[in-house]
């Protein structure tokens, strides 16, 4: 299962690398999006610093939804699908696959985020572990949570609109609680972040397990 998710990882990345699709369309996506969020709140920099750790986080989801729906569309083109069903592959280790390819993406755009939030909000970064550890542990849930739905929206032919309306609801619970966490972890709350940290983990094992043994059937009926 291991080396077949190595496998479908390095194919994701190796594509979205001769692609570029997630430099040149995703991340200035991502971008805009906060540039946006700036400007609409403006005239008020308190309120923006303050919001700043929901912000980046909605940014993110969004993001994910692109990165999602782009993993699955490149295996839509010449029989690709067909072929993934075929290959003889572990369904399980295919779901981790594609799962770890978007996480590793995620994370690159929310270097890259977090950078525009400190130019943009005016906000210090502090509490790195924290910080860290809840981009991990959220983008973990977030790529988990999207690859079962992304495969399950795969095979629809309005999946770029379904796919929203399917992931969103649920990953709820992870923006909300990766926002308290890198609230704690920015100053602006005397929550504890850490058990925002620990929810986020519950999530992220419980949406991998559910993949895990649902990726198969899943990626059949798609």
């Amino acid at each position: 299962m291991i080396r077949d998710a190595a496998l479908v990882a390095g194919k994701d990345l190796r594509i979205e690398a001769r692609s570029r699709v997630t430099i040149n369309q995703v991340a200035p996506f991502a971008v805009l999006v906060l540039v946006l969020f700036a400007f609409a709140l403006e005239p008020d920099r308190g309120l923006l610093t303050r919001a700043a750790a929901g912000l980046f986080w909605l940014a993110v989801t969004f993001s994910a939804l692109l990165a999602i729906q782009r993993s699955f569309a490149i295996e839509s083109a010449d029989g690709a699908r067909d072929g993934l069903r075929l290959s003889g592959l572990d369904p399980a280790g295919i779901f981790l696959g594609k799962a770890g390819a978007v996480a590793v993406e995620l994370l690159a755009l929310e270097v890259l985020l977090g950078a525009g939030v400190v130019l943009l909000y005016d906000v210090e970064l502090g509490g790195a572990v924290l910080l860290a550890t809840t981009c991990l542990a959220a983008t973990l849930g977030l790529a988990a949570a999207g690859t079962v739905y992304g495969v399950l929206a795969a095979g629809v032919r309005v999946r770029e609109t379904l796919l929203p309306l399917l992931l969103l609801p649920v990953v709820a619970p992870v923006v909300l609680a990766a926002t308290r966490a890198t609230e704690a972890a920015l100053g602006q709350s005397a929550a504890d972040g850490w058990s925002w940290v620990r929810l986020l983990g519950a999530f992220a094992v419980i949406y991998a397990a559910v993949g895990a043994v649902a990726f198969g059937p899943l990626l059949e009926d798609s």
